[in-house]
């Protein structure tokens, strides 16, 4: 195992990021394509010299980097099946800067009598984030395909709207379950995972908050058929809470108040 260089860690994050930014250029979509594979692969680099070292940290900045990458995995997917899809200069932008960030804030060595299956509940989590950004990104994309409906404007610019919505509520029920599955395991087996109970601390009540918005969004669509703007809004609050739920608090601990939990 070994110790990760900064030096190294650096040149990883930097050619990573320059590689994201090259798409938000108006060059041709073959170059942009290119450009987010190599960037994709650098970022794969950048995050796996950090984590299987001697000592692999995690904190809020590594947890947003690992969902970056893959909401850029789903965009490679999701390339193959809809070749009109077009977020690689957002993507390219949320990746360069996520990159960074975990350059800069790497996060606290993870403890090290920690259970073996901390890794597995941490990867269901950060699955469930990346998910829910897919779910995020795709609504976002709806909201600006209903604007151009209603303006008449022309609608050859990407995934048709009824598309983008089946695709929307399916990333939402997959992040649904995964999080439901990480909340299970994190009640029934904290101790064997943290090495202590289950605790009502702020990321547990900002992702049950989550949990339950999700629910009734996924509820309300199931029953009474929401969707549209009122859909969307419902996931963004969703999202903002969960968001706050591991790498809000985490910020706050790791920068705003300059110590480790």
């Amino acid at each position: 195992m070994h110790t990760p260089s900064p030096v190294l860690t650096w040149f990883l994050a930097l050619a990573a990021a320059c590689a994201y930014a090259i798409p938000a250029l108006r060059i041709g979509e073959a170059a942009a394509r290119t450009a987010l594979g190599i960037a994709w692969a650098l970022h794969a680099a950048f995050l796996a010299w950090g984590q299987l070292g001697a000592t692999p940290h995690f904190g809020f900045a590594t947890a947003l980097s690992i969902t970056a990458w893959l909401m850029l995995t789903v965009y490679g997917v999701e390339q193959q099946m809809y070749p009109q899809l077009r977020t690689r200069a957002l993507l390219g932008l949320l990746g360069a800067a996520s990159v960074v960030l975990a350059a800069l804030f790497p996060g606290k060595p993870l403890q090290v009598n920690a259970s073996a299956w901390l890794p597995l509940h941490l990867a269901l989590g950060i699955a469930s984030y990346g998910l829910f950004t897919a779910a995020v990104v795709h609504a976002t994309l709806m909201n600006h395909a209903e604007k151009r409906i209603r303006l008449a404007a022309d609608q050859d610019s990407g995934i048709p709207l009824l598309t983008l919505e089946r695709l929307t509520f399916r990333f939402v029920a997959a992040g649904f379950w995964l999080l439901t599955a990480t909340l299970l395991a994190g009640w029934l087996f904290g101790e064997t995972l943290y090495g202590r109970d289950w605790r009502w601390d702020h990321k547990t009540i900002f992702s049950l908050l989550a949990w339950l918005t999700f629910a009734t969004l996924l509820i309300g669509r199931a029953r009474f058929g929401w969707r549209g703007r009122h859909a969307v809004h419902v996931l963004y609050a969703g999202a903002l809470l969960l968001l706050l739920s591991y790498a809000g608090s985490r910020f706050v601990m790791e920068v705003l108040l300059e110590r480790f939990a």
